[in-house]
């Protein structure tokens, strides 16, 4: 045996080595340059540390010491009733399904009309839609974080739609992203790129699922533009298993008059950061930003929150709950920033947390920063266990213990679901706080 060393290379080594190969594997290839340009990025900025002080409370080294596999299979034995299982129970939805990164239409129910909706690949190697990328792609997502650069020189697999002018969508869409029969770890760089027109409206579903046992590394970039009197709701439904990582990136543009919403419900997988920025470019803008956390063990979920007020007269109203069990960290740092012209700015930000054992904790940093002088902007944050005499209250007209707490952290979480149009998405969440609480509780 050779007593010369084996040389395990980083997955940022494994990055830059595969990327001419990924790049001869396109059809496409009018984004060369720029996917060149932006892996030299990433290369120069590497991934963050915590001595970065974006991630100070977040290590990615379990994540950045794997290799992985940069060309998933695209063979899969998906049953029918694993993915009933999935579903909310949302006959009325249309829902589009990827499989190892791959378009399936034939497990998936596409309704929709006078819309133009592609998967990303193939949106990519459509030339009449070249205007559109030149036009919107990587323009609000161009945060130059090595994430955002690594998805752009990677980026493949994926959702498009284009909702025109006053084109009202009824039916929600559900986009599920699902990995299976990998034999190796494996690294998908989805994007997903959302255009709601002046007058347009649609409600979009996204959730991942990995059905293997080896681990899956997603980095993912969502590009939301919202024209004027407009509705854009992107629900995020996080509930993965425990060889999931999760990188999420998502941006979000408003004209005047808009309203977007971004609800992020993170109850599984072993890391996930959540990214999220939204940037007011109009007057009279409502932004909402919701989010529901509930892990346990040793799993770790981040949420980094941003919203730029540039102009007057807009609100902004973002609410996050975090329930923490076992060994399990939360990270939450929402930021507002209100330009010296965006008089009149409405913008509301708490994130309140329960620890249920001594071993979970939460470090938390609500941030302001304020240039014009007649805005009404509050921010505040909690940390800590039930409260004992509401406890106390439940006990006393004969409920468990358990039954008790459970109840409390429900109630507890509720208000961050009351903006929820999708009946069966909220009954979802219901039954999934119920499931994670343990207790039976009828809804």
């Amino acid at each position: 045996m050779s007593s010369e060393s084996i040389k395990i290379m980083t997955l940022k080594e494994q990055i830059i080595e595969n990327h001419n190969e990924f790049l001869e594997s396109l059809r496409h290839r009018f984004l060369d340059e720029d996917r060149k340009a932006a892996l030299q990025r990433f290369e120069s900025i590497g991934f963050p540390t915590k001595k970065d002080e974006e991630y100070k409370y977040t290590s990615l080294k379990e994540i950045t010491e794997k290799a992985y596999n940069f060309f998933p299979k695209e063979n899969h034995n998906i049953t029918k009733e694993q993915l009933d299982q999935l579903h909310l129970g949302e006959e009325n939805f249309d829902w589009i399904t990827f499989v190892n990164g791959k378009l399936r239409k034939e497990l998936s129910k596409v309704s929709i009309e006078n819309v133009e909706f592609l998967s990303f690949n193939y949106a990519l190697n459509d030339e009449k839609h070249r205007d559109v990328f030149d036009q919107y792609f990587n323009t609000i997502a161009s945060d130059q974080s090595a994430f955002t650069n690594l998805n752009q020189a990677y980026c493949k697999y994926g959702f498009f739609l284009k909702v025109p002018k006053n084109v009202v969508i009824e039916k929600p869409i559900h986009i599920f992203y699902i990995s299976q029969n990998q034999e190796e770890n494996t690294f998908y760089n989805t994007r997903n790129l959302l255009i709601v027109d002046e007058g347009a409206k649609v409600e979009i579903i996204e959730s991942h699922h990995n059905f293997d046992s080896t681990y899956v590394l997603t980095n993912s970039v969502t590009e939301i533009f919202t024209y004027p009197n407009a509705k854009a709701d992107w629900h995020k439904l996080q509930n993965d298993n425990d060889t999931s990582y999760l990188i999420d990136n998502t941006f979000a543009k408003q004209e005047k008059d808009s309203l977007t919403t971004v609800n992020t419900f993170s109850f599984g997988g072993k890391l996930v950061r959540n990214n999220l920025d939204f940037i007011q470019n109009g007057s009279n803008i409502n932004s909402f930003m919701n989010g529901i956390t509930i892990i346990g063990k040793d799993q770790l979920v981040d949420h980094h929150t941003a919203v730029h007020h540039n102009q007057p007269n807009c609100e902004s109203y973002q609410n996050y709950k975090g329930i923490f069990n076992g060994n399990s960290h939360g990270v939450f740092n929402g930021k507002v920033f209100v330009d010296k012209i965006a008089q009149k700015t409405n913008a509301y930000q708490q994130n309140n947390n329960v620890l249920l054992s001594e071993g979970a904790k939460i470090d938390t940093k609500p941030q302001l920063e304020i240039f014009a002088d007649d805005v009404k902007c509050s921010h505040g944050c909690t940390v800590g266990q039930l409260n004992e005499d509401a406890l106390f209250y439940l006990r006393a007209r004969g409920i468990s213990k358990k039954k008790a707490q459970a109840l409390l952290l429900y109630a507890f979480a509720n208000d961050a679901m009351q903006n929820i149009d999708i009946e069966p998405l909220k009954e979802k969440i219901s039954k999934v706080l119920a499931e994670k609480l343990e207790v039976d509780i009828e809804f």
